[in-house]
Order: structure tokens, then sequence, then C-alpha cells
């Protein structure tokens, strides 16, 4: 009588370590905190539209005016809709575990750092917002600076990164 071994190679399998443990955690409460940021910033910023907040920053000849405002309110208003979305995008991706998720994750920090930048430049250029807003866009900007400096070479490097994101 013969015996036969039927051997199940599977290539694709990686060694170490992976799943969504470790330092990924940190990643998930980054993503969920900032989901609950950006629904806080979305509803204060519906106070700037109101007529009274509206007319006084965006009315030629008021003590507030200047022209930037209304671009401002609007972009930024914009960019938080969609990168709530998008940060629901990456959650949603995170959680099946996709390869696109390093780039995707790459993008988030990337992309927060340069509106960050964006948006203190243009903060800047009105003389409110600019004795209003310093000490903290200035804090703000250097804690993206360092949040980038961290999570990106995570998601280029870490062998969890490598092993669990790969459908």
């Amino acid at each position: 009588m013969k015996t036969t071994i039927n051997e199940i190679r599977n290539d694709n399998l990686r060694l170490g370590v992976s799943g969504l443990g470790g330092w990924l955690i940190l990643i998930q409460i980054g993503l969920y905190l900032t989901l609950i940021g950006l629904i806080i910033l979305i509803r204060d910023s519906f106070y700037n539209y109101s007529d009274e907040i509206w007319q006084l920053l965006s009315t030629e000849g008021t003590i507030y005016y200047h022209p930037l405002w209304r671009p401002i309110f609007i972009f930024e208003s914009i960019y938080n809709i969609l990168f709530f979305i998008f940060t629901i995008t990456i959650l949603v991706q995170f959680y099946r575990k996709k390869s696109i998720v390093p780039r995707l994750m790459i993008i988030f920090y990337s992309l927060s750092l340069l509106i960050g930048i964006f948006d203190y430049i243009m903060m800047q250029q009105i003389p409110l917002a600019r004795e209003l807003e310093a000490a903290s866009s200035i804090r703000d900007l250097i804690k993206s600076t360092v949040t980038c400096l961290i999570w990106i070479p995570y998601f280029l490097k870490s062998e969890r990164v490598m092993n669990t994101f790969v459908r």
C-alpha cells in the first residue's frame, strides 16, 4: 500500500507579525478621533455662514471685513467634508486590509500637513485671524509635521503593515 502526502504551498503567506494590533491600534484611534474632530469642525463651520457672521466678515465696509474670509470659509468647509469622506474611506479599506491602505495613510498625513500650511499662510494675510490664532496654528503645524515624520516612515517600512495590508 502506497501512502501519498498532499503538500499545500502558500507562497503568498508572509512570516512575521500581522493584523490590526500593535502600533496600528494608535492609527485606528487617530482615524476615529479625526472623524470626531471633523464632525465638530463641520458643525461649527455652519456658524460662519449665519447671516450675522457672514455679513460681518465678508461685506466690504464692515469693521472685520477682509476679502479672504469668504474663500477661506468656503475652502475649509469643502475640505473638511471631503476629508471626512476620505477618512471613512480609509477606515473601510483599513478593516478590509486592502493593499492600498499604506498609500492612503501617507496621502492622509501629507495632505493634512500641506493643507495646514496653506491654511496658515492664508490666515496670516488677515490681521484679525493672525491675532486670534497665531499660537494654535503654529502648534498644529508642528504637531502635523511630527505626525508625518513618525507615521509616514512607519507605513513605508513596517513589517506589520506589509504583512497586514495585502489584499
